[in-house]
């Protein structure tokens, strides 16, 4: 995505106020992607948009509306729903596009725009690079009869209620079930807790309050010490923590122990597989645990890895033909039940399994055993972060740390595509030597090489 000037791995992001994330910005951006996504269409194009709980989301939602409308785009106006809502609508509504604006786990001082096609995937490289360069030409608008126009759907939530509980298999109950489900004060706010009452568990919901300043705050699957926490203190069978915009989705067991996204892959594939259900092998990342490999290896399901990011775990899957896949982060695609991640259908998924076997988490997750990783976010600038690849002193940093590993383990060093920071992975067998040898190799970054290229 480095020929792009705006948009990132997932979109456009960053601290409002700043950049690209402006309301002048995405007024013009609007303005752009309605002019590209209605060309050839003989009667108004339409559009969804939907958001987040953050506070900036009104200011971007009515500068979008605005640009689309100049172009002669009809608006759909979803309100706060979870960004995989808003795939889905999009595509049942036959709209032209979606448009999410959320900055996912990022605090409320971010925020972001991105986009889904028309069959709710992410948006295609070469429409990005045309609405990039519309972004370079003067605004102008559409004749007044032929603006667009706006309404709100009222019964988005429930729509996609609806959507969420066909996703498990016909017949499927949660009775009996306790979850504990925290909503991060976000976009999961109505609608999973909706959810998985509607399909008879017994739910204790916890940040399911949002005021547009505490998403993401000390809560959701960015910081879901306090759902483990409270499944022990409710004797609740399971816990479930979503990330602001709903995407993404970490578990507790019965014990209180955390279940990450590696995990749910191991038990959602093993679980397919043993129904014969899986069609191929599971996509991971260069970030996804060894133990996660082993485990696959260990029961004959093929693994590969992708890039970070959901979209190259996507088109690895839509490559292979497969299935399933996914990011230890929580970011689960299930491409039979979804055509983006969606943190309450990969929920489900592991409640359908739980029920189907009848063995609670904690059993699911045996056979994966997870070798100790740690994860260093060293702050660096941009442009710096795009040198991290072609930087000698840190090719001989990782170099040294894989040898001192003697071969058990692995060390991943890369910039994240959404925050200005490179991390720093380092897994293997023991935890101190790791922990030891992470702390030496981010020192290199914060002192060596990167810096040298200020």
């Amino acid at each position: 995505m480095s020929e792009f000037s705006h948009f990132g791995t997932d979109g456009i992001r960053g601290r409002v106020g700043e950049g690209a994330i402006t309301a002048e910005f995405a007024l013009k951006l609007g303005w752009a992607a309605g002019k590209v996504l209605s060309e050839g269409s003989s009667d108004h194009a339409s559009v969804v948009i939907g958001k987040d709980t953050r506070i900036s989301g009104y200011l971007f939602e009515s500068a979008l509306e605005a640009g689309f409308a100049a172009a002669g785009v009809d608006v759909l106006l979803l309100g706060p729903m979870p960004t995989p809502a808003i795939a889905h609508m999009t595509r049942s509504m036959s709209a032209a596009a979606g448009i999410v604006i959320s900055a996912s786990h990022n605090p409320f001082e971010d925020n972001g725009i991105k986009f889904f096609d028309g069959i709710g995937q992410k948006l295609d490289d070469a429409v990005q690079a045309r609405i990039e360069a519309m972004l370079d030409e003067p605004m102008t608008h559409v004749l007044p009869h032929c603006l667009g126009k706006a309404r709100r759907i009222e019964d988005a939530t429930g729509r996609y209620v609806e959507y969420c509980k066909g996703t498990v298999t016909y017949g499927t109950r949660l009775h009996g079930l306790r979850l504990v489900v925290d909503c991060a004060n976000g976009a999961t706010y109505r609608v999973a807790p909706d959810v998985f009452r509607e399909l008879g568990a017994a739910v204790i919901a916890m940040h399911h309050e949002p005021d547009g300043l505490n998403i993401n705050r000390d809560c959701g699957s960015t910081h879901p010490e306090a759902m483990c926490q409270r499944v022990l203190d409710c004797g609740a069978d399971l816990g479930i923590a979503f990330d602001g915009d709903g995407d993404r989705v970490l578990m507790a067991d019965h014990r209180g122990r955390l279940i990450d996204g590696d995990q749910i892959l191991f038990v959602l594939a093993r679980a397919r597989a043993e129904r014969d259900a899986l069609k191929g092998g599971v996509v991971g990342t260069v970030m996804s645990n060894f133990g996660l490999e082993e485990a696959f290896d260990g029961i004959g399901i093929e693994f590969v890895r992708s890039r970070v990011g959901d979209r190259y775990v996507h088109e690895q899957l839509i490559a292979r033909d497969w299935l399933l896949g996914g990011e230890a982060s929580g970011h689960i695609l299930c491409l039979d039940r979804a055509t983006t991640g969606c943190g309450i259908v990969s929920a489900l998924q592991v409640l359908e399994a739980v029920v189907d076997s009848g063995k609670p988490l904690a059993s699911l997750a045996e056979g994966m055993t997870k070798y100790p990783q740690i994860i260093i976010n060293v702050p660096v600038n941009g442009a710096a972060r795009r040198q991290v690849d072609q930087d000698r002193t840190l090719a001989e940093a990782v170099a040294r740390t894989e040898k001192q590993l003697g071969g058990v383990g692995r060390v991943v060093l890369r910039p994240s595509g959404t925050e200005p920071v490179v991390r720093v992975m380092v897994e293997g067998r023991d935890q101190a030597q790791i922990c030891a040898l992470a702390e030496e190799l981010a020192e290199v970054v914060r002192q060596g090489g990167l810096n040298e290229q200020r």
